[in-house]
């Protein structure tokens, strides 16, 4: 019988959403069905399982999951003895704590003796201890931005996203306890066989994470200007450098991070650079 990698996933959600396209864009293809709690892969030896966010540490230090796309924040907040293994880059938060607009903030020790509502009371309690604080947790499981309102707290803790919902009941953030991505989580010590299919996945995973986050890129420029527009380019090892068929000119294709190309644009520009194209990588192998 093939051996199976047993991976959870959040049954909705966020998480779900990037957990499938991530295995998508991985060239793996999940027979769901309506309703489903199991799924297999057809082409990869790998079994989805839809499970609750909050119970998938549990499941994977029990070793039912191998592994589990599962926010850092949780990871965290279980602290059960699970490995971590690789950040994915999407699902990004951070667990904060928030306090009414009118209430006075100079800092952690406003929060000396407060009663503070949270879903996450082992993170709290990390913080609490960190900065040498004591204060009443209220565990709640949901709407703990409602807390303040209705008397039940002075403060949250919570995850924050955009911020609106803090916002919109009347909230600041104030402190920000840890930041958050979904990541992924496995069993420790697992079989040769599974951690050998682990590791295919990874590599996969990495290849798609780094084009996600890289751009190829191509322009034209006179021989004259190339030495300048190399030194420019922040790219992998030597870009490429090719002729064109109008003599003195040449095309000149790198790779280069997103995040750098708005900055060194109007350097290359500058430099004698035309005809700039930015295209998108599909998967990219280190």
């Amino acid at each position: 019988m093939q051996t199976r990698l047993q991976v959870a996933v959040q049954k909705s959600g966020r998480l779900l959403d990037g957990s499938l396209w991530l295995l998508k864009e991985c060239g793996i293809k999940i027979d769901n069905g309506k309703d489903q709690l199991k799924a297999s892969a057809g082409n990869f030896p790998l079994d989805i399982l839809y499970l609750r966010n909050s119970d998938i540490p549990q499941y994977v230090e029990d070793g039912v999951a191998d592994i589990g796309i599962i926010g850092e924040n949780t990871a965290f907040e279980k602290q059960k003895r699970i490995d971590t293994i690789l950040p994915l880059g999407f699902s990004r938060c951070r667990l904060s704590i928030a306090v009414p607009k009118n209430m006075p903030y100079t800092g952690p020790k406003s929060l000396q003796g407060k009663r503070i509502a949270t879903s996450y009371p082992n993170s709290l309690r990390y913080y609490l201890k960190t900065h040498q604080l004591e204060a009443d947790i209220h565990e709640i499981s949901g709407s703990v931005e409602i807390a303040p309102n209705i008397g039940l707290a002075d403060a949250i803790c919570d995850l924050v996203s955009s911020g609106s919902t803090l916002f919109k009941n009347g909230l600041e953030e104030k402190e920000v306890i840890l930041k958050s991505e979904a990541c992924i989580v496995a069993h420790p010590g697992l079989n040769p066989e599974k951690q050998a299919i682990l590791d295919k996945l990874v590599f996969r995973i990495k290849a798609v994470l780094k084009a996600r986050n890289n751009k190829y890129i191509l322009m034209n420029a006179p021989n004259e200007r190339i030495p300048e527009i190399i030194r420019i380019l922040p790219g992998m090892k030597s870009p490429t450098v090719m002729p064109l068929a109008e003599e003195n000119w040449s095309s000149i294709h790198t790779v280069i991070e997103e995040s750098h190309f708005w900055d060194i644009i109007d350097q290359l520009k500058d430099a004698g650079a035309q005809g700039i194209l930015v295209v998108p990588i599909e998967k990219m192998i280190i």
